[in-house]
């Protein structure tokens, strides 16, 4: 496996397949059926993330409620890790 840039690093500076190894190293698992959404499972939430044109998207589900953000690819790897293990 490559090496991943820098976690300072914005994640238009990624490879896609550095992509799918952060996201791998964060416990995501990508869908069979479309390889742009990944699942994260976490106790008290559970979360899609999607790789998008644009942006990187994360619908997280915490029982019956939802929460939706956008992330653009200018942001660091870090501040959108920090993000999504912050759950909803």
């Amino acid at each position: 496996m490559p090496d991943l840039p820098s976690s300072s690093t914005p994640l238009y500076h990624h490879s896609l397949p550095a992509l799918e190894q952060w996201l791998e190293r964060l416990g995501a698992r990508r869908d069979p059926g479309n390889p742009c959404l990944w699942g994260l499972q976490r106790e008290r939430w559970r979360a899609t993330i999607e790789l998008d044109v644009e942006d990187l998207r994360v619908e997280w589900r915490q029982g019956e409620q939802r929460n939706q953000r956008l992330f653009p690819y200018g942001l660091s790897r870090a501040d959108v890790e920090a993000a999504i293990q912050a759950g909803p």
